[in-house]
């Protein structure tokens, strides 16, 4: 039985489909992270986890038969009935990540993006994916880098290390949505407790700045970015990170 409630969403105030207005470049550098580490890929059924309206859903569909949104939200369902309409192949089920209504071993690539900043410590989500997750199976996850190449430089100017555990980033503090940046190290030996071992890492996002996107057009942005998200991968350098891992058999 799940422990926790993750409908935040439900509230009016958080329509997600609008807070994606202005973000073209970190929607299509996500993308681009996507189909670079499914390239060549192809998978029976893929569970995108806290996915939302679906937003990545129909670049999933072109590496699987069948894909399932599992939200925990009904009003982003909703949202993605409308936005899903006219694609095939995709359906969805309301579902928390703690709590997943599939059978053990039994799903081929499960993706977690942009979910687990709201999740301060996803150990009992990681385990459930891991129960869910064929022997050999896939994880993609994208989640907000505190290591990231600008935090880096802050601390250091204070001969500080960056902290292992989540740090709470919210500046209204009143808000009821928790909202962490990890570390990637620790994000690691999380999932390798789950039994799943990282096989490659991008950065993603690594131009993200409004001065830049106000001033680069979108094909120029991810001209860089494309180059950019490998040989950074291994610094942290970015505000998103990006592992795919396997389930040990």
């Amino acid at each position: 039985m799940t422990k926790k409630t993750a409908d935040q969403y439900n509230d009016p105030s958080h329509n997600y489909l609008k807070y994606w207005d202005g973000r073209e470049y970190e929607h299509a550098a996500e993308e681009v992270a996507i189909r670079r580490m499914l390239k060549g890929k192809h998978f029976n059924k893929i569970v995108d986890v806290g996915g939302g309206y679906g937003r990545i859903c129909p670049v999933l569909k072109e590496y699987a038969d069948q894909v399932t949104l599992a939200e925990p939200s009904q009003q982003q369902l909703d949202i993605a009935k409308d936005f899903l309409k006219d694609k095939k192949g995709i359906d969805m089920v309301l579902a928390q990540a703690d709590a997943l209504p599939f059978k053990d071993a039994s799903i081929d690539l499960i993706t977690v993006v942009r979910v687990i900043h709201h999740i301060p410590d996803p150990t009992e989500e990681f385990a459930e994916i891991a129960r869910v997750l064929k022997p050999g199976g896939y994880l993609f996850i994208e989640f907000a880098n505190y290591a990231n190449f600008k935090n880096r430089i802050k601390y250091a100017s204070k001969l500080k290390r960056i902290p292992r555990e989540p740090v709470d980033i919210r500046k209204d503090m009143t808000s009821n949505i928790p909202f962490v940046n990890h570390n990637p190290h620790t994000v690691r030996k999380q999932l390798a407790h789950s039994g799943m071992q990282v096989e490659r890492i991008l950065s993603v996002s690594n131009l993200r700045s409004p001065s830049l996107k106000k001033f680069l057009p979108k094909s120029a942005l991810l001209t860089v970015e494309k180059a950019m998200q490998i040989p950074l991968a291994r610094t942290f350098f970015g505000p998103s990170t990006v592992y795919l891992l396997k389930k040990r058999g």
